[in-house]
This record gives C-alpha cells, sequence and structure tokens, in this order.
C-alpha cells in the first residue's frame, strides 16, 4: 500500500500543478473577454430568473418523475453540478453540456455524447418539466438551465448528493461525501446520513445495508425498469453470522507472527483516493470555463468582422 500512496501522492501533485497552470489561462482569457462574457451571462441569467423563487420553490402539484433513462440522468446531473461548481459558465450551452457529458473525471461511465445526441436528451428532459430554454437578449447561443429544485422536494445537499449518484451511481459514504462537497459542503458523515437517511425514505435512494455499517453502498432509485439497477445487499458483519459458522481461534507454540505496519492508514489512503478524484473533476473543471471562455472570445470576434 505505501508503494501505491506514494505514486497517488505524486498524481496529486501533478494535478495540482496542472489547475494552477489551468487558473493561469482562464484568468487570462477571462481579462481578454470579460467584458462581453459578463454581458451576456448576465442577461442570460436575468432571463431565466436565477436564483429566484421560481428555482428553489418545490411545485408539490406537478407529477413526481420516479424514473430517467440513463442518457437524461447524465445530462441532468451536468446541468446541477456545473450549476454549483462553476456558477459563471451556468446556463450551460450545449457544447458546454457535451463536454460535460463527456468528461472523463467524476462520469461513470464515461461516454462520447455527440452534440446531437445530448440535445435530443435535452429536449427529453425539457419536455417533462426538468429543464429550460435561455434565450440571452443578444441573440447568441441558447442555454440551458435545470429545474430539479422546483420538481423534487430536495434541499441543497441532497439535490448534491443526487447529481454525484446520476453522475457515477453507487458510492460508498466516505466517496460520495468527499465528491458532493465539491458542490455543496457537507460536514461529516453524519451530516451524510441524515440527509441519505431522508432520501431513503422518500424512496430516491437504495442502499446496501444500514447506512451505520462500514462498507454500505448507496445509489439513487431513479433507473428504469429494464435497467436491473438493484443495489444488492452487502455480505453480513461477523456480529450477524452464526456462531456456528465462525472458525474459533486456537492457541499455538509456535513462533510470534512478524506484522509489517504500512506507513499510511487505511482512512488516510482512503482520503488522499477521494482528495485526487475531486482534484481531477477540478481539473475538468476549470479546462471547461477555458473553452467557454475561448470560445465567447470568437464569437466576439466573429461579430466584429475579426
Amino acid at each position: 500500500m505505501t508503494g501505491e500512496f506514494f505514486s497517488n501522492s505524486h498524481a496529486y501533485v501533478e494535478i495540482s500543478r496542472h489547475i494552477f497552470i489551468t487558473s493561469l489561462a482562464v484568468r487570462e482569457v477571462s481579462e481578454q473577454n470579460s467584458g462581453f462574457l459578463g454581458e451576456t451571462i448576465c442577461k442570460g441569467l436575468k432571463a431565466s430568473n436565477m436564483g429566484g423563487a421560481y428555482e428553489n420553490q418545490f411545485d408539490e402539484e406537478a407529477p413526481l418523475i420516479r424514473q430517467l433513462t440513463k442518457g437524461q440522468r447524465r445530462v441532468l446531473g451536468v446541468l446541477v453540478e456545473k450549476g454549483l461548481t462553476t456558477p459563471g459558465q451556468y446556463p450551460l450551452t450545449l457544447k458546454a453540456a457535451t463536454t460535460g457529458a463527456n468528461q472523463t473525471s467524476n462520469r461513470d461511465p464515461v461516454t462520447s455524447f455527440s452534440e446531437t445526441a445530448v440535445w435530443e436528451l435535452l429536449d427529453e428532459v425539457r419536455e417533462l418539466g426538468l429543464i429550460s430554454v435561455v434565450h440571452p437578449e443578444s441573440g447568441r447561443t441558447e442555454r440551458y438551465r435545470h429545474y430539479l429544485r422546483r420538481r423534487y422536494p430536495f434541499n441543497e445537499q441532497q439535490l448534491a448528493i443526487m447529481t454525484e449518484l446520476f453522475l457515477r451511481g453507487r458510492q460508498q459514504l466516505g466517496e460520495l461525501r468527499a465528491r458532493a462537497s465539491r458542490m455543496v459542503p457537507i460536514e461529516n458523515l453524519d451530516a451524510l446520513r441524515r440527509e441519505l437517511t431522508s432520501l431513503l425514505e422518500q424512496g430516491f435512494i437504495q442502499a446496501s445495508g444500514s447506512l451505520e455499517r462500514r462498507g454500505i453502498e448507496v445509489d439513487h432509485n431513479m433507473y428504469m425498469d429494464n435497467e436491473g439497477g438493484k443495489v444488492e445487499s452487502t455480505t453480513a458483519s461477523a456480529a450477524e453470522v452464526p456462531q456456528q459458522f465462525i472458525k474459533q481461534s486456537e492457541p499455538t507454540t509456535s513462533q510470534p507472527t512478524q506484522v509489517q505496519h504500512s506507513d499510511v492508514s487505511a482512512s488516510e489512503f482512503s482520503d488522499l483516493k477521494d482528495e485526487t478524484a475531486i482534484l481531477q473533476s477540478e481539473v475538468e473543471d476549470l479546462k471547461q470555463i477555458v473553452q467557454e471562455l475561448q470560445d465567447s472570445l470568437d464569437d466576439l470576434r466573429k461579430s466584429l468582422g475579426a
């Protein structure tokens, strides 16, 4: 495990370096393009009533949608994730939504949707009333925003949890908390369990066992009937296994066994893996910001005849 730890530590440093380099690129492009992009985004936000009561007020009279296809879950997850992690780029263009759907980090499975396929998926969830199309006053590229807070009784933490499950599927609690905390702070595992318990009681998620047990996996419960997305129960713990099946240890006179101690605890190694996954996703977010800014700059140049 020690060798793997140092390997992951090197990856951690490399990812941090890439984040720094990409951040500089974001700043450079942003300085060139801040006026145009700011105007476009502000108009788009005004047109879509961003942050208003319309987005966050749960509509109890609207039909509650309990099943979504793989593609529908992916595009919805992307809209929510980017709205929370890169609000300056939200609502998303079709190109940004496609890039987010196909990014290699924080996605399972990794996909290769075309823009046409993503457009069709967005149109499907629009017909379900889960998103809307935003038409900026400038008349440029239309954008997409979600209405999940309006159509589901989720608080912010629950929305982040459901988004992670849409994007990656079943996860253990430690992984889920680390990844969802990129979008909305979740203080600790106890706080996560409280939100999961509420989602479990409402039927939005499923678990492989009691949330208090270690190694438990949770997943969303919005699969289509033909997907077979049932989470199997984990093997019973030692306390739950009948005593007759437990092999009793016997005294031995052999030489004491030498125990090899790892320099890294299991919890530290798990934390490092979670941090690496988060940093990889942040790199993808920063790359998307650079691409969005570059696209907007290209649009400006075209409009000016450059």
